[in-house]
């Protein structure tokens, strides 16, 4: 079976390595990689495929900049011929950047089938862009791959028909744990001057948080609290550095001495540096998976979330962007407030087989490895 796997943001990367990998074990597929260029920073982009073991993508579009509607019709347009060229068997798309919707949009429009993974998420909040690219990615998608319970639930819901559903597992949970001793090793820690469990992490990029000056100084003003008390660890999302200056609030993030910034980090060393947290702030989704699995309290900086099975959980906790509470439930949480986090269902390392077995299945492949097969068992569809 010809696939073409796309990827395009960073959390892409972490995704779609969790399938490729369980692909290459099977050894009845044929993959493509496409990559959009929707996140082309070094840092950003390509050292995940160093630190994730990827190869480099058979095809880059070389998309960058612009709108959402700029970025979008690019993607289409540079896709589409790639598509015409290829004819594959199928398309993955994953996640709910514009690279996913786009390149969905493209395959069905030509009548190929579409494999969305991470399917059926909702914040039930359409300002948020990735809120609409899951809903049209979704509607057009022939195999709906879902990470937690919600998410069948949700496309239930919206009247999506059962045998297109199947619920597999967290890719990004396949990432982390193959790649959590790597991580281990990596010297983040000393090269930042920070102290195993001492330190909090602080990672912000969403439109709705950076884009509003005052949304952005109340957060701002939070961690400024929280810093007193313990150091605070920036990584700074591209985006997020020029609505600092943008803003003119420079002199309130220098006035931190407790805030140590730094370039956004690779897949390895961002990973040590939460394992080794006392406690993570963000509004990145993919964020409060990582951190549920490993143990730290997280505080999502946003009104909602699409992932509510990292609430359920017991670590994540949703705050909003309102000061007093960032800073009171950030507390609470260095004080051990929070303590005991379950595993949500099928979290286990592999969803990717899963997915793999699936496709297997749909696409009447047997397994060249015997030792790689999986079963899908009734717990697997919804």
């Amino acid at each position: 079976m010809k696939v073409c796997c796309v990827c395009g943001a960073r959390a892409n990367f972490m995704k779609i390595a969790a399938v490729t990998r369980a692909m290459d074990a099977h050894g009845g597929f044929e993959r493509l990689t496409v990559h959009t260029g929707q996140h082309y920073d070094q840092n950003m982009c390509q050292v995940m495929f160093d630190d994730l073991d990827l190869p480099r993508p058979d095809i880059n579009l070389e998309v960058s900049g612009g709108s959402h509607a700029q970025q979008t019709g690019q993607i289409m347009q540079r896709f589409e011929p790639v598509m015409l060229e290829e004819k594959p068997d199928l398309v993955i798309v994953v996640g709910d950047v514009n690279s996913t919707v786009a390149c969905a949009l493209v395959a069905t429009k030509l009548y190929i089938p579409v494999a969305h993974v991470e399917s059926g998420l909702r914040s039930f909040d359409r300002r948020m862009p990735e809120e609409v690219n899951r809903l049209v990615t979704d509607a057009i998608s022939d195999l709906l791959f879902v990470s937690e319970i919600s998410g069948v639930n949700n496309l239930r819901s919206e009247g999506v028909p059962n045998d297109k559903v199947f619920f597999v597992g967290n890719v990004m949970i396949d990432t982390l744990l193959h790649h959590r001793q790597r991580a281990d090793a990596s010297d983040i820690l000393s090269r930042l001057g920070v102290d195993s469990g001492n330190y909090g992490v602080l990672t912000l990029h969403r439109p709705s948080n950076v884009d509003d000056r005052e949304t952005f100084a109340g957060l701002l003003e939070a961690v400024e609290q929280i810093q007193r008390d313990v150091p605070i660890v920036f990584p700074v999302h591209p985006r997020t550095l020029q609505k600092i200056d943008d803003h003119g609030l420079t002199n309130v993030i220098n006035r931190m001495d407790n805030l140590v910034r730094s370039e956004p980090l690779g897949y390895l060393d961002f990973l040590k540096l939460m394992a080794d947290a006392r406690i993570i702030l963000t509004d990145s989704g993919g964020i409060q998976e990582e951190s549920t699995i490993l143990g730290v309290s997280c505080l999502t900086l946003r009104e909602n979330t699409e992932r509510p099975a990292t609430i359920d959980a017991g670590l994540n906790h949703l705050v909003g962007t309102d000061t007093e509470r960032i800073v009171t439930v950030a507390r609470e949480a260095l004080n051990g407030a929070s303590q005991g986090a379950t595993t949500p269902e099928l979290w286990d390392g592999r969803a990717g087989e899963r997915i793999v077995e699936c496709l297997a299945a749909w696409g009447g492949l047997r397994s060249v490895n015997a030792t790689s097969q999986l079963p899908v068992t009734a717990g697997a569809r919804s």
